[in-house]
């Protein structure tokens, strides 16, 4: 194969991979009055909440994981660790401006499909089939309507396609930051199983990835400068007039070499937070963050060093407007009868509930019209008390 059609065959590749490279992220952005801020990051790829958020305190823990997860954790508070990866966070988590909401879901139980997943839990309004209503809006783009004294609607989509969750009625612009992106391991393990079975393809498909392909020394540094830069933009459209924003990080799928991939994002995603709160500077004092993802991941382990689709996971917040250094939610365990269908963390909580108290508390919106308009059919309980 000549040079020339294996550079053709990487151009190939790299716009195939697109949607799957956890740096060619939409963000979108609202306008509303008044000074408090809310940024959702959707963490694409099923990000495992039992290794973010490490239930040591838990006797089942270390004997469904016997070889996972068993480098030094940071405590917390005696029963919960903190993956080593994200030290960075700590600082944080001290102050009060760190949180986690374990054992969340949303209603999507069937199939655990991340593309059915991911659409449920931007629209916001599915049931345990996961399927959307007629209008493929987001649950984000809903609560903007709603928003006492919000101000001319405004929306900019950064990445190569728009998110759900804040399409629908807000207009969009749209602004794309990356440059260069590679492979994310959910998209290489995709196309390595599609070319691997075909003989004519196998081989090039091999000598192309080695162009492609970074080192993992050469690609982490690149990766974190790209979403500290995405934070920091983020950051100086909240100073302005945006109230809002939500963007996607993926590569969170872990089938296999989880440690691994899990060393290598947590870092990534405390550097996009760390690049948020330092480009808001004050403002952070009124911001609340949640990144959430579409499903948890298997209790147990498998035979490839990594974890399965589940379902119950954990929800990361941060901002100064948070009541932190906390977890929230109710502990199911993982004894004898405790898993769902002997398999994933049980839910004890719906991910959505959280963040319908959020809009109420930030915004102004009444519990009634969230549970009516932005998540539709969802009983909220009592407010959880995230907010300070």
């Amino acid at each position: 194969m000549t040079k020339d059609l294996l550079l053709s065959r990487r151009a190939f590749l790299i716009g195939c991979s697109a949607a799957a490279s956890p740096l060619l992220t939409p963000v979108s952005f609202a306008a509303a009055s008044g000074e408090n801020r809310l940024v959702v990051i959707l963490l694409r790829g099923a990000m495992d909440g039992l290794d973010v958020l490490r239930p040591v305190g838990d006797p089942g823990f270390a004997t469904l994981r016997p070889t996972l997860s068993r480098e030094p954790g940071l405590p917390l508070d005696g029963f919960f660790e903190l993956h080593p990866a994200a030290a960075e966070l700590m600082p944080l988590w001290q102050a009060g401006q760190l949180g986690f909401v374990q054992a969340v879901a949303t209603p999507y139980r069937a199939g655990r499909s991340h593309f059915i997943a991911q659409d449920a839990l931007e629209h916001g309004a599915g049931g345990a089939d996961g399927a959307l209503g007629p209008a493929r809006d987001g649950w984000l783009n809903r609560a903007v309507g709603l928003i006492p004294g919000a101000g001319e609607k405004l929306a900019v989509s950064v990445g190569r396609e728009r998110a759900m969750i804040l399409d629908g009625d807000a207009p969009a612009a749209h602004w794309f930051p990356v440059e260069d992106a590679g492979l994310s391991a959910q998209g290489l393990a995709l196309l390595t199983a599609l070319h691997k079975a075909d003989p004519l393809l196998a081989h090039p498909f091999a000598q192309a990835q080695a162009l492609t392909q970074a080192t993992a020394a050469e690609r982490i540094p690149r990766d974190a400068q790209a979403l500290s830069q995405l934070g920091s933009y983020v950051a100086n459209r909240l100073r302005e007039d945006a109230r809002i924003a939500s963007f996607s990080l993926g590569g969170w799928d872990t089938h296999q070499g989880q440690t691994r991939i899990m060393t290598n994002q947590m870092p990534l995603l405390a550097g996009t937070l760390l690049a948020i709160q330092s480009g808001l500077g004050a403002a952070w004092d009124t911001t609340l963050v949640l990144a959430m993802t579409e499903f948890g991941r298997t209790v147990r382990q498998n035979g490839s060093e990594g974890t399965d689709h589940g379902t119950g996971g954990v929800m990361i917040a941060a901002g100064g407007a948070l009541r932190g250094g906390r977890v929230f939610g109710r502990w199911p365990g993982l004894g004898e009868g405790a898993l769902l269908a002997e398999r994933d963390l049980m839910p004890t909580g719906d991910v959505r509930a959280y963040a319908g108290w959020a809009l109420c508390n930030l915004f102004g919106i009444e519990a009634q019209a969230v549970q009516q308009v932005v998540f539709p059919g969802l009983d909220m309980g009592d407010d959880p008390g995230l907010m300070l």
